[in-house]
């Protein structure tokens, strides 16, 4: 397996953040997390990852924006963005595909599928 998969987690629950940088450590990924829509984006146009993992509805700026943001810039075009949000409805799910997001995983989440199809997109992307 490929060692130092950097993983960007844009979540601004605090408990499921934390839960996630803990099934991914475990993986063998190096994860940063942050809370805030605007510090993700900063970080996710400053520095490479292998995947971005972001919620839709942060309390600063909608996930769904940051997607389309980041699939406009030359740095982050290639990075996979996995959604990953309580907004699991059709319409949401729909939306953040065709803004470019390889994947929509709903909470509440196991950690086996999160884990799974976060470095399946990862591998898929090498």
């Amino acid at each position: 397996m490929k060692s130092n998969r950097n993983i960007l987690i844009i979540e601004d629950d605090e408990h499921v953040a934390v839960m996630m940088v803990q099934m991914l450590s475990q993986a063998g990924c190096n994860v940063l997390a942050v809370h805030s829509g605007k510090k993700g984006m900063e970080l996710a146009l400053e520095n490479s990852f292998d995947l971005i993992a972001l919620d839709v509805g942060l309390s600063d700026v909608s996930g769904f924006d940051i997607c389309r943001e980041l699939k406009q810039r030359h740095i982050s075009r290639h990075t996979p963005v996995v959604f990953v949000s309580g907004q699991s409805d059709q319409q949401n799910v729909r939306r953040g595909l065709e803004l470019g997001a390889v994947d929509y995983i709903p909470k509440p989440f196991t950690s086996t599928d999160l884990v799974y199809r976060l470095l399946s997109h990862i591998k898929n992307k090498a």
